[in-house]
């Protein structure tokens, strides 16, 4: 892993005969580095410099420019309009031929850019200038307006394209949760522990929201409330104390990425169909196996990387651990997984990896399907985003003459029947055993899993109630007719 002081360099410049420290960041541009010269040299950042070493011979302005000392610094030299007119034409051509094929290749969206763009230019002044007090929190303001612009853009293009609104889940709103899981980061001291670049984390939170679909239930809020719930798990059970780092940064992190670009159909759809993800994967779990590939594509963007700083062998246990851990939510290895805990919870070993990858594998599968241990009033809403999303699948399944699971159907399932069997024998049973290893959660979570047991069976009392009463009344009426 990288040193805290290998990240930054540091220049001494000739101001006027005063000698001028200029400190700054590994990972800034070459405009970054340009635009402190320029504050240093007390003219607008605009102007453009020519950088002299003590010979006369010019430097060039970027991150790997030759180390110097305060005995032989830099001259910097603002360049007239003359002495640039024949560069600006050069640069222009350049830079006119860079836009025309980015947007051949990449079909960048304007709007989206210019926002992004101001958005990165308003982070890199709070995080690299230091800036005041106020001019801090006006930034800081600044930058929450273009995120909820953003988000209020992105709602408007889900109702053009006729894709309903999901329902209101009283989790936090598309900044609010993006900072959010910053702070979740700060907070468990994996920022500092492991030298990640603050704003590197924000890119990567970023991309990770634009590359989660708008599902029903698996989209981007999913992926948060499964964050905030390993977040939660961490902290309620104490698991710093007992886990390293590294096993706490693949938690959350496989957490984070564990349904990366999800399509809203199951494996078992993907594989009756034999989709292109299903010949990729073998029939392997391939949605989990897909969700691994986008989130290492992912970070092997320099900008999204907060890896950067781990050595080879380091990045290769974080991207091992963070593999299991995506697999182990597939559901048809439930069985297999909850069974192999069983026998280790007991006589838990801690110095064990064996037995610590079994336990980080559970505990993503809790979070993974934790919504019942939350409120009643923001679990149920996303039973209905659930069942909206199966009985989408149920339709397509049916028009293409795929075989139909009764629960993902429209005309067989209810509420209650979708909820009782998953909480009393998948929900209940892997938390009580979870409990043995960590009975502070029963409180926080089993026994709101019980109650809301409880509930879905007093509801289907009254539903089977009501089609009894509607089933003589049918009946009633039938005997009047003859």
């Amino acid at each position: 892993m990288g040193s805290a002081s290998s990240s930054y360099r540091v220049i001494y410049l000739d101001v006027d005969g005063r000698i001028q420290k200029v400190v700054f960041s590994r990972f800034c541009s070459p405009c970054d580095i340009k635009e402190l010269f320029c504050t240093a040299l007390g003219v607008p950042r605009n102007t453009n410099l020519s950088l002299l070493d003590s010979s006369g011979a010019m430097v060039s302005i970027d991150p790997t420019m030759p180390h110097n000392t305060d005995r032989s610094p830099y001259r910097v030299v603002p360049m007239t309009g003359g002495q640039l007119a024949d560069k600006e034409e050069l640069f222009q051509n350049v830079l006119t031929q860079v836009a025309e094929q980015f947007s051949r290749a990449f079909k960048i969206n304007e709007l989206k850019t210019e926002v992004t763009n101001r958005l990165a230019m308003l982070e890199k002044r709070v995080e690299l200038e230091g800036m005041k007090v106020v001019e801090i929190e006006k930034c800081r303001k600044d930058i929450k307006k273009l995120r909820e612009e953003m988000a209020s853009r992105n709602n408007s293009n889900f109702l053009e394209d006729n894709k309903k609104l999901t329902p209101r889940r009283d989790v936090p709103s598309y900044p609010k949760m993006l900072s959010c899981l910053e702070h979740m980061y700060h907070d468990l001291g994996l920022v500092k522990e492991f030298n990640i670049n603050p704003i590197t984390l924000k890119r990567w939170l970023l991309c990770i929201h634009d590359n989660y679909k708008n599902n029903p239930f698996h989209n981007f809020r999913h992926c948060f409330c499964v964050t905030q719930m390993m977040y939660s798990m961490i902290c309620l059970c104490s698991l710093q104390e007992k886990f390293t780092q590294v096993d706490i940064l693949i938690l959350m992190t496989a957490a984070v990425c564990h349904d990366l670009d999800h399509p809203g159909f199951n494996n078992t759809y993907q594989i009756n169909a034999r989709t292109e993800l299903s010949v990729r994967y073998n029939d392997i779990s391939p949605l989990e196996n897909h969700h691994c590939a986008v989130a290492f594509q992912i970070f092997s963007q320099p900008d999204c990387n907060i890896f950067s700083t781990f050595d080879p062998e380091a990045f290769k246990q974080i991207r091992q651990g963070t593999i299991t851990l995506i697999l182990a939510t597939d559901m048809a290895r439930h069985g297999e997984i909850l069974d192999s805990f069983k026998q280790k919870v007991d006589k838990f070993d801690y110095a064990d990896e064996e037995h610590v990858t079994c336990l980080k594998m559970v505990l993503i599968k809790c979070c993974d399907i934790s919504n019942e241990v939350r409120p009643m009033e923001v679990a149920e809403p996303w039973v209905d985003c659930l069942l909206e999303e199966y009985f989408i699948q149920s339709d397509r399944e049916k028009a293409e003459g795929l075989p139909v699971a009764p629960f993902m159907d429209r005309e067989k399932v209810t509420k209650p029947t979708a909820q009782i069997g998953f909480i009393k024998f998948v929900l209940i049973p892997m938390f009580e055993t979870v409990m043995k290893l960590f009975p502070q959660i029963e409180e926080a979570m089993v026994q709101p899993l019980r109650e809301s047991r409880d509930r879905y069976e007093e509801l289907k009392q009254i539903d089977d109630a009501m089609n009894e009463v509607q089933k003589n009344k049918s009946e009633n009426l039938t005997m009047k007719k003859k």
